[in-house]
């Protein structure tokens, strides 16, 4: 175990330092399993509970950019999210698909971001810059809310570790 002259001073801190957090034994880091995605989801937290709010695609189109016109068709896409507070909201991915559910182009929409709607939702706009625009069958939206990333083992071993969110979805990814 531990060489003969091994000072008890020495043996003592390891000691402390092992049941004070200090060591990397304790920690572990898992992500979640990435939701089925939608048109309409249920937004879940990292353990895959729901959070009581809803994120839905309202509408999308292909156009170009105002303020950049003559770099073509990108996917302009509007959102809404149900039962969200204006200030901690979620935030969900949002993908551009084909007729196969495969991802085109991908980014993350924050109901922090999103406006007061009539009916009392958050909704707003965003847009998708895709490789081929004309492969564009919709636009969908993960469930994983992806508001909050907790600190890894990497970044702190005592207080770090837990479930992350999956890995953000992106081109060639199946939904």
């Amino acid at each position: 175990m531990f060489p003969a002259r091994c000072p008890t001073g020495a043996l003592s801190a390891l000691l402390l330092l092992t049941l004070s957090g200090c060591s990397s034994w304790g920690c572990a880091d898992t992500t979640a399993k990435r939701g089925e995605a939608g048109v309409s989801v249920r937004v879940e937290n990292t353990y895959g509970q729901r959070s009581g709010v809803t994120a839905e695609v309202v509408d999308w189109r292909l156009r170009p950019h105002p303020q950049a016109p003559s770099e073509g068709d990108r996917v302009h896409f509007t959102y809404r999210f149900d039962g969200a507070g204006e200030h901690s909201g979620p935030a969900v991915d949002a993908c551009a698909v084909d007729a196969k559910r495969v991802a085109l182009g991908c980014l993350t929409v924050h109901a922090s971001g999103a406006r007061h709607l009539p009916d009392g939702a958050l909704g707003g706009d965003d847009w998708l810059t895709v490789e081929r625009p004309e492969r564009v069958a919709g636009v969908l939206l993960i469930p994983n809310d992806r508001s909050y990333e907790p600190r890894g083992c990497a970044q702190d071993v005592k207080d770090g570790g837990g479930t992350h969110p999956p890995a953000p979805a992106g081109p060639g990814d199946r939904l």
